[in-house]
């Protein structure tokens, strides 16, 4: 079974009622959106074949080429540019970007709020970036799972929220650290999502032949996503935030 519908429902509907709002503001159907730190396009090729112009910036060449590869299979065309998401303002004009994601970046950017303060140097007045950001609360949880206890201990005393030096991720956020975040860089800060709060946990026999149970569990990962408790033992935190 794949999981992939499971781990980003929630972000695919935060997204699709920004970007219906969005539309409804500017009275464009199409609206203009970068994928900072795209990748092959998961994202990107998807909001694509909606009718948006997407632009992609990865550091990653190889990933680039197999972002045009997958836009070229699904008949779309995804802009494609090399760089680092705090060179945006190099790339791309100032005030020019309805919607930016930002998933799975900042937790390895040298520092997220020079990253973030490009990104809302492209956004226009009323504009959204989508941030997506692992979680340490769920990484303590998951290390204790599979027995290493001392480095669930350590991550929720670390202040970056790393399990140890073999932890390849450098930071992680907790709900509070990243609203303040994009607080500090010029952004209005919406709900917080949590993302993979149960995904990650239920095996995949429960779910593998039974039908309706993907649909079931996409809807149990939607309801929980803003429960008080639940929401900070996602695996990863979705936050929409806005362009003042």
């Amino acid at each position: 079974m794949t999981r992939s519908p499971v781990r980003t429902a929630v972000v695919w509907e935060a997204l699709r009622g920004a970007l219906a709002a969005r539309a409804a503001e500017t009275g464009r159907g199409a609206l203009d959106i970068v994928d900072a730190g795209g990748g092959t396009g998961g994202f990107a090729v998807p909001l694509a074949e909606l009718g948006h112009a997407v632009t992609v910036v990865d550091p990653s060449p190889d990933s680039l080429a197999a972002l045009e590869r997958r836009a070229k299979e699904q008949g779309v065309g995804v802009r494609a540019l090399q760089g680092e998401v705090a060179d945006l303002g190099d790339l791309l004009a100032r005030d020019s970007a309805d919607l930016v994601l930002c998933h799975s970046v900042l937790e390895y950017v040298e520092d997220p709020i020079s990253a973030l303060t490009a990104v809302s140097g492209v956004l226009r007045h009323g504009g959204a970036v989508s941030v997506l950001a692992a979680n340490p609360v769920a990484t303590a949880v998951h290390r204790a799972l599979t027995g290493h206890f001392d480095e669930a201990l350590t991550v929720l005393d670390d202040p970056l929220g790393r399990w140890g030096e073999r932890d390849p991720a450098p930071r992680r956020f907790t709900s509070e650290a990243l609203t303040e975040l994009l607080g500090v860089t010029g952004l209005d800060v919406g709900q917080v999502h949590g993302v993979r709060i149960f995904a990650d946990l239920v095996p995949s026999r429960l779910v593998d032949g039974e039908p309706g149970a993907t649909e079931h569990l996409v809807a149990l990962e939607q309801a929980a996503a803003t429960h008080p408790v639940l929401r900070d033992l996602a695996a990863q935190l979705h936050v929409l935030a806005h362009k003042r």
